[in-house]
């Protein structure tokens, strides 16, 4: 089995100074989880990819996205440092509902989370969406703008997926690692205000 791509020298991050947060990317099938976290990282990612098969496809819904071939069937990681004294630690989820189990392992510990939308088939990041609202993880929706999706804007999308007031909504390219950044320094912010607006809360 060679799902796991990427050698421990590789993937195993080496003691940096400062703050390290864990951040979780998730969202549906082929929402591009794996190029985020790809195209941002510093260090080479740990993909744990395999090949679609024709046993996949009765539960695996490639509707709209076609051309994909692979699946991440545990996680993928990465690393990126943001600002002097501050590195995020990136793990991407599995899309599929047949490994959400794995999900509860992977945010324990999280600052938040980033949710990866498709408006081509934005039902499917509805699961994550409920699921870091229910365990009240700070998370953003960050919308994959693929070719030929349509324009969408974030006040759409956020009436659309019924998000709880204040959950920021950003557009995004995840082949773009700038692009990619952006969509993390927004997510640090928005769980940083919420994090605090909590601590004045327990202490009020």
């Amino acid at each position: 089995m060679n799902a796991v791509q990427g050698t421990p020298e590789d993937v195993v991050p080496r003691p940096a100074p400062g703050l390290a947060l864990k951040i979780l990317v998730a969202g549906g099938f082929g929402a591009g989880k794996t190029t985020l976290v790809g195209a941002v990282s510093e260090i080479r990612p740990l993909r744990t990819e395999e090949r679609l098969s024709e046993v996949g496809q009765a539960f695996d819904d490639i509707g709209g996205v076609a051309a994909k071939t692979t699946t991440t069937v545990a996680m993928d990681f990465g690393r990126i440092t943001i600002r002097s004294g501050l590195a995020l630690y990136l793990f991407g989820t599995p899309g599929q509902d047949r490994f959400w189990f794995l999900w509860d392992d992977l945010s324990e510990g999280a600052l938040g989370a980033v949710v990866l939308a498709d408006t081509r088939r934005l039902p499917d990041c509805f699961p994550a969406v409920d699921y870091f609202e229910r365990r009240g993880l700070p998370f953003v929706v960050a919308v994959n703008c693929f070719p030929g999706a349509g324009s969408y804007g974030a006040d759409e999308v956020s009436r659309a997926l019924d998000l709880n007031r204040g959950t920021p909504v950003v557009l995004c390219d995840a082949r773009d690692r700038d692009s990619g950044k952006e969509v993390l320094v927004r997510l640090v912010e928005h769980a940083g205000r919420l994090h605090s607006a909590r601590q004045l809360d327990s202490v009020g």
